[in-house]
């Protein structure tokens, strides 16, 4: 921050202004030094301020998965993460914690497997986009007379997986207690649960057991699909 003849020049865009924070980019003329304290008042804001933004979404996605998507392709979106970004945000997340616990493995009970990790931190994320389409493209096809349109559908599966890339990664602890665990087994019953619960509440202008015999069918085929192409990169990258 440096003053001129009254002025102050903001540090971020270099305008001049007066005030609090700057007229053209919102950055605070007056920045206090980091700080253990200042850390640890992010922490406890980020915990306990989930009113808007990733925290909000994520809260939203867990107590109403469904619901949650419906309201915000009806227009209440000020206070959600973008779809894409929360996507990409539980994407990272999850192939970062299961490079780590692949690596941790390895490095402390001789057991994981390098190439997943290697997989999961150079190329999860980017195959997890490029498949989106295919497995909203496959849910539209089972619920197109829903009255969603595919725009909408890839919103709803954008949610939709950013919840499971999470559980996908949870699941992978498991493999502190038992390293050579499959955690495929106990991931599908999850995703299936989950979808299912978000399936009857996203499309409510179908009958109950129509959404979960076609759900049940859509999630099988996207995880059999998924699952074959990760095993068929895997081999070839490695």
């Amino acid at each position: 921050m440096t003053e001129t003849e009254g002025l102050i020049t903001c540090i971020s865009c270099g305008e001049l202004g007066n005030g609090k924070h700057c007229n053209r980019c919102g950055q605070a003329y007056v920045v206090n030094r980091i700080t253990l304290q200042s850390i640890s008042h992010e922490v406890f804001h980020f915990f306990t301020h989930l009113d808007k933004g990733f925290p909000f979404t994520l809260k939203k996605l867990i107590t109403s998965p469904g619901a949650m998507q419906r309201e915000y392709i009806a227009g209440n979106r000020s206070r959600h993460q973008k779809p894409f970004s929360m996507f990409f945000i539980c994407a990272t997340i999850s192939a970062l914690m299961i490079y780590w616990i692949n690596m941790a493995l390895i490095n402390y009970y001789d057991a994981g497997d390098q190439s997943e990790a290697q997989f999961f931190n150079r190329y999860w994320v980017l195959l997890q986009i490029v498949m989106l389409p295919v497995y909203s493209f496959i849910t539209w096809l089972f619920f197109r007379r829903s009255g969603y349109n595919f725009a909408e559908i890839i919103v709803f599966q954008l949610y939709i997986f950013s919840v499971l890339f999470l559980v996908v990664a949870s699941t992978h602890l498991i493999k502190f207690l038992i390293p050579s665990f499959q955690t495929r087994y106990i991931e599908l019953p999850l995703i299936i649960l989950y979808t299912m619960f978000a399936n009857i509440r996203f499309f409510t202008n179908e009958k109950r057991g129509i959404v979960i015999i076609k759900g049940i069918l859509a999630i099988g085929l996207n995880f059999a699909i998924a699952s074959t192409v990760q095993d068929f990169l895997e081999k070839i990258v490695n």
